[in-house]
């Protein structure tokens, strides 16, 4: 499980995505950020439910031995119900799940906590927030997408801080505290304006791996995004 929001809720967490890791190094990749990020992102997809590949249950499962951060698990896939347990038994400390991937969308996400993992939902950039209202009181991370999903690099999308902040002052208003997790696009010269909006949690992928020093570029984030 992650930590709740009650518990960092003054601070900014930083999580590298290893989809712009080098995949030759993982384990070296992994090293040079475990002492600056706090989670690890894991970006699942399966070339149907969005045009890329990546991994599946053994890089998570290498992940969780070499690492002693929290690996938080990103389902892009179609049907992720079938998928939970075992990403589970994989070492998953968070499984997110996209609204528009499942009909059954409260039912996957109280596998994901049966299955000892923190539950997320996530959305699309074209998806409403109204699209997860019914489902908040399951849920202890929302995800906004703000790129469309797919590929890492992308540049972020303009207007999606508004659509944070509106989803900050609805999770605001649950009797549960929720994540605001955001992840595209995101780099020191537009993490604070989305932290500002209520973003607590920030995927980052080029912008981390992408630099000579990965950890040098994890402070500079937190330190932007102060």
């Amino acid at each position: 499980m992650l930590p709740g929001y009650e518990e960092t809720k003054n601070q900014v967490l930083i999580c590298p995505s290893i989809l712009s890791a080098d995949f030759t190094a993982l384990a070296e990749s992994v090293a040079k950020i475990e002492q600056a990020a706090d989670i690890i992102h894991v970006d699942v997809m399966d070339g149907h439910y969005v045009p890329n590949m990546s991994f599946g249950m053994p890089i998570v499962s290498a992940l969780a031995r070499c690492s002693k951060l929290p690996l938080d698990v990103h389902l892009m896939i179609e049907n992720p119900i079938d998928w939970i347990d075992a990403f589970a038994k994989a070492g998953a400390d968070s499984i997110v799940i996209h609204a528009e991937a499942t009909i059954h969308l409260q039912r996957g996400l109280q596998m994901i906590r049966d299955a000892g993992c923190t539950p997320g939902v996530a959305l699309n950039p074209g998806t409403p927030l109204s699209a997860i209202e019914e489902v908040l009181p399951f849920v202890d991370l929302v995800l906004l997408m703000t790129v469309n999903p797919g590929y890492g690099g992308q540049d972020y999308i303009p207007g999606m801080t508004t659509k944070i902040r509106r989803m900050r002052e609805i999770l605001d208003q649950q009797k549960n505290p929720i994540h605001l997790q955001i992840d595209g696009g995101l780099k020191s010269g537009n993490i604070k304006e989305n932290v500002a909006a209520g973003a607590n949690m920030i995927v980052a992928g080029s912008a981390v791996f992408g630099h000579p020093d990965p950890a040098e570029a994890i402070r500079e984030l937190k330190r932007c995004a102060r």
